[in-house]
């Protein structure tokens, strides 16, 4: 208690020179577990005007200190610092290291990236059906005369070339010769798509707009009878299709390639003209463009939030 009694004399008694025009007079509390006793250190003003200095003198009070705290407090005793942790239980088991689990499978690698990011693409559309499918049938034989062997596919869908091209591409060195296929898949059930591919081979370039027309694929409306719910027109380009519902045993009265996409869709009974343009690969889309359009009588009544008899009121 003499050594605290004299270090509060000291504090109390402590004169510092700086370049200030006032008394500060300091009275905080501070707290006693962080309090530790220090030499007074003086600090040295540092003014452009040397020999106009002022004093400052800091006023604490004994009653504001505790220093108990440091009276059985040596720090050169390194007893005094030693840290004990706690014994650990009896039924403790530590925790596996991260090196000794079993390796992880490349499916539970697989399921883990799904979780985090969503399900792969597999290569098979909505409907079900692999677009890919028909590069895997391809086989190549090689040889001398040998020739790309293309078997058909078996997905339920039934192609039918619609036109072959040839077009050319004008170059630096001369003109580059290809040929483009249009292609109407459908398995006359509903569902028709049409595609267009290029290549230098009417082969590869007939693969191309099969895989391009499953790509596409679109639901058609139909009643019992085969036939559209109602009439539609669509347009594509400058070609222009009207479609109308007909009555049973009419059969497909249209031409070009709007019967081949009505036919392929399993449409029994409709009529069709084409309005504009004789482009068949814009016909081809201004009919699937139509056939969009329309909408059975039972989606536009649960629309409208009213039985189905009451649309013909």
């Amino acid at each position: 208690m003499a050594t605290a009694s004299a270090t509060l004399s000291s504090l109390s008694s402590l004169s510092l020179h700086t370049t200030a025009n006032s008394r500060i007079s300091l009275s905080k509390t501070r707290n006693p577990f962080f309090t530790k006793p220090t030499k007074p250190s003086l600090y040295h003003s540092f003014s452009s005007h040397p020999t106009t200095t002022t004093t400052a003198t800091f006023t604490v009070k004994s009653s504001d200190i505790d220093t108990t705290f440091f009276d059985n407090f040596n720090p050169n005793d390194e007893t005094d610092t030693v840290f004990n942790p706690p014994e650990r239980p009896e039924d403790f088991v530590a925790p596996p290291s991260f090196d000794e689990g079993p390796m992880e499978t490349e499916e539970e690698i697989a399921l883990a990236y799904e979780e985090l990011y969503g399900p792969a693409y597999s290569g098979e559309s909505y409907l079900g059906n692999d677009i890919y499918v028909m590069d895997s049938k391809v086989q190549k034989k090689t040889g001398f005369g040998s020739k790309t062997k293309r078997e058909k596919v078996k997905d339920g869908f039934e192609e039918r070339v619609v036109q072959v091209r040839r077009v050319t591409k004008v170059v630096k060195g001369g003109k580059q010769l290809h040929f483009r296929a249009v292609v109407v898949v459908g398995d006359k059930q509903g569902q028709v798509g049409v595609g267009v591919g290029k290549a230098k081979e009417v082969v590869g370039a007939v693969q191309k707009s099969a895989i391009n027309a499953r790509r596409n694929i679109v639901s058609v409306p139909m009643t019992k009878y085969l036939t559209f719910p109602h009439r539609s027109e669509g347009d594509y380009g400058a070609a222009k299709v009207m479609l109308r519902p007909a009555s049973p045993g009419t059969g497909v009265i249209a031409g070009g390639a709007v019967r081949i996409v009505l036919e392929l869709a399993g449409v029994e009974n409709a009529l069709g003209k084409q309005l504009g343009s004789n482009n068949a690969l814009n016909n081809a889309r201004a009919t699937v463009v139509a056939v969009q359009k329309m909408r059975q009588f039972r989606d536009v009544a649960r629309d409208r939030g009213i039985p189905m008899e009451e649309l013909w009121k």
